[in-house]
C-alpha cells in the first residue's frame, strides 16, 4: 500500500534527519551574518544572532539557531526583484526542504491579514523568509548577493 512505503520512506528520511538539520543550520547562520553586513538589508532575524531580541532565550532553549533567515530590504519592489533574480534558491509559500526556499510573506503566508496586522507582527512589504537547504552555502552566498545587486537597480 501507498501507506506503508510513505512510512517507510519517512523513516529512512529520520535516520539523516540530524546531518541534514545540523548542516542547514549551520549554512543559515552562516547567511544571516552575511546578510547583515550587506548594503540595502535593513534587518536580520536569526535566533543565534547577537542582535536577535530573543537571543539568549534561544541558546537556553536549542542547540542551533534553526534553518529560516528572516530578512528586510527597504520595499516590496526590492523583495520581488531580490527574488526573482535568485537562480538557485526558488520562490515558494512553503518551507522546509532540502532544497532552499523563498517566501515574500506578506503577498503568501500572511496576505489575508490587514496591512495594520501585518505591521503588528513586524511582517513588512520588504520582508523575506528564507528557508536554507542542503545547497554548498558559498553558492547560496553567491545567488542572495546576485539578488541583492538586483535589488539595488
Amino acid at each position: 500500500s501507498s501507506d506503508l512505503f510513505n512510512a517507510w520512506v519517512m523513516l529512512k528520511g529520520l535516520e539523516t534527519l540530524p546531518l541534514r538539520v545540523g548542516q542547514q543550520t549551520a549554512s543559515a547562520s552562516k547567511i544571516a551574518d552575511f546578510l547583515a553586513e550587506e548594503k540595502g538589508v535593513t534587518r536580520v532575524l536569526y535566533p543565534f544572532r547577537k542582535d536577535h531580541p530573543q537571543a539568549e532565550l534561544a541558546r537556553r532553549q536549542m542547540t542551533g539557531g534553526g534553518t529560516l533567515v528572516s530578512f528586510f530590504l527597504g520595499s516590496k519592489e526590492a523583495a520581488f526583484k531580490f527574488a526573482n533574480a535568485l537562480q538557485i534558491v526558488k520562490i515558494s509559500n512553503n518551507l522546509g526542504d532540502a532544497k532552499s526556499l523563498i517566501t515574500h510573506p506578506a503577498t503568501t503566508t500572511h496576505q489575508r491579514l490587514s496591512p495594520e496586522a501585518r505591521a503588528t507582527l513586524g511582517i513588512t512589504d520588504g520582508m523575506l523568509r528564507l528557508s536554507v537547504g542542503l545547497e554548498d552555502v558559498d553558492d547560496l552566498i553567491e545567488d542572495i548577493a546576485g539578488g541583492l545587486a538586483a535589488a539595488r537597480r
